[in-house]
């Protein structure tokens, strides 16, 4: 079994890579589709804008190639900023998105007290039990580093929520995709819980 990771030039993937290495995950880094053949599974992380990040995707295929490999029904997960590309479209620059969710991603809104980005560990309440939280208690801290989130347009995806000046989705799952917003592989022990469990599904 081997997992592909999507390398669009949106981040450090490090991070990604030395959690896999320490699950003893067989993995390959590819920044073309063609790399990928023959991968069990997709791992879309990310971090930065949304609109820079698709027209990578759309100049290398990498956006046909996502939406098939969600239809594939091969699992798939996605992280920050790969979690909000997964929408219909994003208010970030007003960007079309992937539309393998429905949703919007919308921006913090600017209140007293609240800061933008949200940083720092907070905690995930789960809605429903899906297999990737298997053994992870409703309510843990995982780490965050977003200044815009998803807004599902169909209330059965949502699988997380967190409160941040007000309760906003953090995590979205259907058939075989699932995605959160915050950074499982920089989260410390039940962050590699939950990577652990997305590679048994």
């Amino acid at each position: 079994m081997k997992t592909g990771i999507v390398d669009y030039k949106a981040g450090n993937l490090r991070s990604v890579e030395l959690a896999l290495k320490y699950l003893a995950v067989d993995y390959v880094v590819a920044d073309a589709p063609g790399l990928l053949e023959g991968v069990d599974r997709l791992i879309f992380p990310g971090v930065g804008e949304a609109n820079s990040a698709m027209r990578v995707l759309e100049a290398t295929g990498f956006d046909a190639y996502i939406r098939d490999f969600a239809a594939s029904g091969k699992p798939l997960l996605g992280i920050c900023l790969g979690c909000q590309i997964l929408m219909n479209a994003s208010d970030e620059r007003d960007t079309r998105c992937l539309g393998v969710f429905p949703g919007e991603v919308r921006r913090f809104p600017a209140r007293p007290g609240l800061k933008v980005p949200h940083m720092g560990w907070n905690q995930v309440y789960q809605r429903g039990r899906h297999p990737v939280f298997e053994g992870i208690p409703d309510g843990a801290s995982f780490y965050f580093v977003h200044s815009y989130y998803v807004e599902p347009g169909a209330a059965d995806i949502e699988i997380a929520s967190t409160d941040y000046g007000g309760f906003f989705t953090s995590g979205v799952a259907r058939d075989n995709v699932v995605a959160f917003q915050f950074h499982p592989e920089k989260s410390g022990e039940l962050g590699l819980k939950l990577l652990a469990n997305f590679f048994r599904l």
